[in-house]
C-alpha cells in the first residue's frame, strides 16, 4: 500500500528561485500529489529551525500555565477564532465526542489601511509570556508569505494566471492555531470514540502545518486505507483545504486526515502541533473553476462565498453557535 501513497516531499525554492524547468517541475508536482492524495512536504519555507523550535518551547509554556491563567484568554464570543479555546469545545463534523485538545489561535494583523481590518477581530496578547506573542506573529508572517508561493505553483498547474490568489489572500483571513493534545490519565475513563482529533478535511484553501511534537497524523488513501504521515522534522507538510476543493469542483482533494490516539503507554504525554490555515478575505468567490467543469466532471458544488462557507462551518464544528 505504502509505494502508492503520493507524498513528495519538494523544495519551494525551486519554484521560488528555480529555473522555468525547476519552477514548472515543481507545478506539476504539487498538482499531481494533489490530485491524488492532497498532501505534501515543502522543504525551504522560509523559516529556520531555530524559529520552529522557539515556537514549539513558548507554545509548551502557554500550555503549562494553570488552567485559570489560560481561561483569562477565552473569548467564547470570537468563536475560538482569536485566543484559547479550553478542552471539550472542538469535534470533527460527524462526532458527537469532543476532541481530546485545547488550543489557541491568532489571526490577520492588518498594517497598510486595508479596510478589511474592520471585519477581523484583535488577536489575544498573553500577558506572562511576551515572547510568545512576537513569536507566533512571525511564524504567522513566513507561513503567509510560503503559502502565496504554493498558492501561486497551484494556479499555474490549474492554468489559471499565476498570480490568481495573490489579491485574494492578501490580508486574508489565515488563522496560526497552536494545538496542545493533553494527557490522559486514565484511558479506560474516556468515551469509546474519544481521539485527538477525529476524521476531518480542513475548511481552508491550503493547510501548511509545521511538524508535530510526535506521530500521530493518518491521512485516509483513495482505496480507503489510514496512512500515517511522516515529515522531515524540519520541512511542513500542506494539504489541500476544502475551499480549494470546491473552487476545482473536487479536481484537487481536500483529504480526511485524523490525530490518533497513541499507544496506552504513551497516553500520559503531550502532543504538540502548529497548522496554519491560509484563508482568503471573504467576500472571495468559491463558485467551481469554468475551466474544472465539463461533461465529465459536471459542477459539484452551490455558489458560496468563503466567508459564507467558513461560517457554516463553524457551527457544523462547534464553535460557533
Amino acid at each position: 500500500m505504502a509505494a502508492e501513497v503520493n507524498i513528495p516531499r519538494l523544495d519551494l525554492n525551486d519554484y521560488i528561485n528555480g529555473t522555468p524547468e525547476q519552477k514548472k517541475k515543481f507545478s506539476d508536482d504539487i498538482g499531481k500529489a494533489y490530485n491524488e492524495t492532497g498532501f505534501v512536504t515543502i522543504a525551504n519555507h522560509g523559516m529556520t529551525k531555530e524559529l520552529m523550535d522557539e515556537l514549539y518551547a513558548e507554545v509548551k509554556k502557554f500550555f503549562f500555565l494553570p488552567d485559570e491563567e489560560k481561561l483569562k484568554y477565552e473569548k467564547p464570543e470570537l468563536a475560538g477564532q482569536r485566543g484559547y479555546t479550553s478542552k471539550g469545545k472542538e469535534k470533527a463534523k460527524d462526532s458527537k465526542t469532543p476532541d481530546l485538545k485545547e488550543f489557541w489561535q491568532s489571526g490577520q494583523v492588518v498594517t497598510d489601511g486595508d479596510a478589511v481590518k474592520e471585519e477581523y477581530p484583535d488577536n489575544v496578547q498573553v500577558e506572562e509570556l511576551p515572547r510568545f506573542n512576537d513569536v507566533t506573529r512571525e511564524v504567522y508572517k513566513r507561513l503567509e508569505e510560503a503559502g502565496k508561493h504554493l498558492l501561486r505553483a497551484i494556479s499555474v498547474y490549474l492554468e489559471l494566471p499565476e498570480n490568481y490568489f495573490d489579491d485574494k489572500v492578501h490580508n486574508g483571513n489565515s488563522i496560526l492555531r497552536a494545538i496542545h493534545y493533553f494527557p490522559i490519565e486514565d484511558p479506560d475513563a474516556l468515551p469509546e470514540d474519544a481521539v485527538r482529533a477525529g476524521a476531518h478535511e480542513d475548511i481552508n484553501l491550503i493547510t501548511l502545518l509545521i511538524g508535530a511534537s510526535a506521530d500521530g497524523l493518518e491521512v485516509l488513501t483513495r482505496d480507503n486505507q489510514w496512512y500515517p504521515v511522516k515529515a522531515n522534522a524540519e520541512d511542513i507538510v500542506v494539504n489541500v483545504g476544502d475551499m480549494l476543493q470546491r473552487l476545482t469542483n473536487n479536481k484537487l482533494k481536500s483529504t480526511t486526515h485524523r490525530v490518533v490516539n497513541p499507544p496506552r503507554e504513551m497516553m500520559r504525554s503531550s502532543r504538540f502541533s502548529v497548522p496554519f490555515f491560509l484563508h482568503p478575505k471573504s467576500e472571495m468567490d468559491l463558485t467551481c473553476l469554468e475551466g474544472c467543469v465539463d461533461a465529465e466532471h459536471p459542477k459539484a458544488y452551490e455558489n458560496i462565498t468563503a466567508g459564507e462557507y467558513l461560517d457554516e462551518r463553524l457551527r457544523e464544528i462547534g464553535l460557533k453557535k
